[in-house]
This record gives C-alpha cells, structure tokens and sequence, in this order.
C-alpha cells in the first residue's frame, strides 16, 4: 500500500466517531448528536424510519392487518365488498352521454330542427342555454334551445359568418 493511503486510512479511523447509540427499529449501533438522542426515535437509515412511520389498518372484511392506502386487504376482499351494489346502468358522471340525451329529448319535444331558422340537419345541431350555467341556468328543457352552429353563433357572438340571400341561398361574408 502506498504510505499515503495508509496514513489517510488511520486518520479517517481517529476521526470517526464511536457509536453512541442504537437504531430504534433494527437494533444497530450508530452515533446521533445529542440533540437528536433526546428528540426521541433514532434511526440509522431512511428505511428505518419509514418502518417506524408506518400505520397498519385493518381489513373490515377478513380482518388482516395490511399497509397501504386501499380499504381492503386484497382483491379478493375488494369483491366480497362490492356484492349486493346494484348497478343501475346509468352514467350520470359522464357528460358527452348527457349532452346526447339532452339533445334527443328536445328533438322529440320540438322537432329535429333549428328552433330560430328550421335548419334540418339533425346531426349538426346544438344545445343552446338561454340563461348561461355559469350564470344559474339549469339543464331543464325550458332553459334549452336547438340551433344550428350559424344560429348559435349568432346567438353568442350577435352576427353570424354566413349571410342568407333573398333567393334563399346562403354565402359566407366578406
């Protein structure tokens, strides 16, 4: 070995530091500052102290304890505490499917036209409110119009892109 290393190595053994105490969790000698002695739960690593922040729960179905964020142990508990849902069908958090029943139920009602110009292209057309939901509408059929996209931008905006002619052809503006 070279003289260096060898003086370098007992220097490194003088300055450390002799263990003062032991790992709450795993029983290892480590030293800690006093300070941190006397705050309470010594730990010689980031695994230890994560063991010790550990919190077990009980499964409500079997009873196990586990770790984790989930309400049951295991899958097979999650299905035991799925049965006796009823599942109706319906997609009440799913608003492009609502949009569509919307847009069928006022077709029905008042016919799959334009209500402002009688426009009968049903695929196109659109859901207007007439008080905003952003200003306390409601989703009830009286608050709801079906426009066209021009009427509804006309509606909207107060002119629309495209301008009908007197011989009833439409022409989009300059």
């Amino acid at each position: 070995m070279v003289e260096w290393f060898k003086d370098y190595l007992y220097n490194y053994s003088m300055l450390k530091r002799k263990p003062n105490c032991e790992c709450s969790i795993c029983g290892k000698k480590i030293y800690r500052r006093p300070i941190q002695i006397a705050t309470g739960g010594v730990y010689c690593s980031m695994k230890c102290c994560g063991v010790s922040q550990r919190v077990p729960k009980e499964c409500p179905i079997c009873s196990k304890e586990y770790l984790g964020q989930k309400r049951t142990c295991s899958r097979a508990c999650a299905n035991i505490a799925r049965e006796g849902i009823s599942y109706t069908g319906e997609n009440k958090n799913n608003n492009a499917l609502q949009g569509t029943k919307l847009k069928e139920k006022i077709a029905t009602e008042r016919g799959g036209a334009c209500e402002k110009c009688g426009y009968e292209n049903y695929s196109i057309l659109q859901i207007h409110h007439l008080v905003r939901k952003a200003k306390g509408g409601s989703d009830e059929l009286e608050n709801l119009q079906l426009l066209c996209p021009n009427c509804h931008m006309q509606q909207h905006l107060g002119f629309s892109l495209f301008k009908k002619k007197k011989s009833g052809t439409v022409h989009r503006r300059n």
